[in-house]
């Protein structure tokens, strides 16, 4: 069978690099060259294209405008651009636009081959995809439809806002970074993403980062040759691997270390990697959802995150609203976990006294929904009747003086839970009797994040 050659549009206006990137790339494509964006658009009108290279800064039309115009004439293509290191944000912004990756200039050309073949391949897939949907089912069998998004508890219009931004980004290949306070549901949306993408026939892989070590988080994430290290007895799959093909949800992204970062940098980058001790290239496919409570562009300011890897991630951005902020989902979040823990539990609860709702529907829930479900269970164990009863709502809540934010004025904009973070550490400490692990489940913060914040507080 003869092989198909691609055809590949290079738009640069640089001829020593134009021509150069062409004669390297000539033998697995079918190269044509432009050197500005408007003779780009004259070809892509004449002629049909599979792959685009562009340049970012050009006379005339720049390279994210040139993207724009160029899938508005055809939407299949995967556009890739060129960019100066100190022109990262355009190309993000290009990437928003619809690019499928972008390179920092000076250009490797093995960085530039394998880009062009991920490139490629996930634009077979979502060719593929797409006629698979188009094709009638020869059955009665009923198929779940992509574009459906999974059930999310909550119709708030903050919640339906963000439901959209999921349903507009999820058939993308670009990385997304989710941010918001702690026990927000990042890893429910980050499943949503997958599940309406066209990759959720394939593994959704996670892997949650201030629960390991460095090290343990390199051989977790790269995986490692039998004999790497001590105790290394045979070759372990990273997740990365594990993921290729679908969805790899990278949790508290701000916690990973300098060394870390270089080499997650190099994947998102190249696509590929080396197991830890080894010498073997392996090439992925990953699209990368990433997650964080932090601020990672003070962390970047400050030095503790590279800026690179920052931009790298931060291409789509889904910010989730703290449960304060969505008053009207908390009577639907407090009746589907009270349902769930009823069932894990062999209870019959039938729902919660005016009182009790009323105490819990007050409350502003600085550990958001993690520390509302962890909340419902303790009420559903602990109850004695058919009702969560306001006695059984926890002293924290039910009582003003152990909830340092239960009256602070909602409709303020500064309103942030680390103004009354140590309050709340001490109360939660309080309330637990100094059981530290029960008091991060109840903030909705790992044990190691609380740790860290109880040093750094001096408490």
């Amino acid at each position: 069978m003869t092989r198909t050659i691609p055809k590949l549009l290079i738009v640069e206006d640089e001829k020593n690099t134009r021509e150069g990137i062409g004669r390297a790339l000539k033998f697995d494509y079918h190269v044509i060259l432009a050197e500005n964006a408007e003779i780009a658009l004259e070809y892509l009108n004449k002629e049909k294209f599979q792959l685009i290279l562009t340049d970012v800064k050009m006379p005339g039309m720049d390279g994210v405008s040139f993207v724009k115009e160029a899938l508005k004439v055809d939407d299949e293509l995967s556009c890739l651009v060129m960019t100066a290191y100190g022109t990262v944000e355009t190309a993000v912004d290009a990437m928003k636009a619809g690019a499928y990756d972008f390179l920092i200039k000076p250009v490797q050309l093995d960085q530039v081959e394998a880009t062009l073949k991920n490139a490629m391949s996930a634009r077979e897939r979502k060719l593929n995809a797409k006629a698979t949907e188009a094709t009638p089912e020869p059955t009665a069998v009923t198929t779940r439809k992509k574009s459906s998004t999974p059930r999310v508890i909550g119709q708030s219009k903050e919640m339906n806002a963000v439901l959209e931004l999921v349903q507009q980004i999820a058939p993308a290949r670009s990385t997304v970074l989710l941010t918001g306070e702690s026990g927000t549901g990042k890893e429910v949306i980050a499943n949503c993403i997958h599940e309406v993408s066209d990759r959720t026939s394939n593994p959704f892989v996670t892997v949650h980062c201030a629960a390991l070590n460095s090290n343990l988080l390199e051989s977790e994430l790269f995986g490692h040759e039998k004999g790497a290290f001590t105790n290394a007895n045979s070759r372990k799959i990273g997740r990365f691997e594990a993921a290729d093909g679908g969805t790899l949800f990278l949790d508290e992204i701000g916690e990973i270390d300098a060394s870390t970062q270089v080499k997650l940098l190099r994947v998102l980058e190249n696509r590929c990697f080396e197991r830890v001790g080894g010498t073997e290239t392996i090439h992925i496919d990953v699209r990368l959802v990433a997650a964080t409570n932090r601020d990672l562009r003070k962390m970047v300011q400050d030095g503790d995150f590279r800026e690179d890897l920052y931009y790298r991630l931060d291409v789509l951005n889904i910010n989730l609203p703290p449960l304060r902020s969505r008053r009207d989902d908390i009577p639907l979040l407090l009746n589907h976990f009270l349902e769930a823990c009823s069932l894990d539990n062999n209870k019959t609860i039938k729902g919660f006294s005016k009182d009790a709702m009323d105490s819990l529907c007050k409350y502003n829930w600085p550990g958001n929904v993690r520390e509302l479900r962890n909340i419902v269970e303790r009420m559903t164990i602990l109850a004695r009747s058919e009702y969560i009863e306001l006695k059984d709502v926890p002293a924290i809540i039910n009582e003003p003086a152990l909830n340092p934010i239960q009256n602070l004025d909602d409709s303020t904009d500064s309103l942030d839970v680390s103004q009354n973070e140590q309050q709340l550490i001490i109360k939660a400490l309080k309330e637990t009797n100094n059981n530290k692990t029960a008091a991060a489940k109840m903030l909705g913060i790992s044990r190691r994040t609380l740790h860290r914040r109880i040093t750094e507080l001096g408490l």
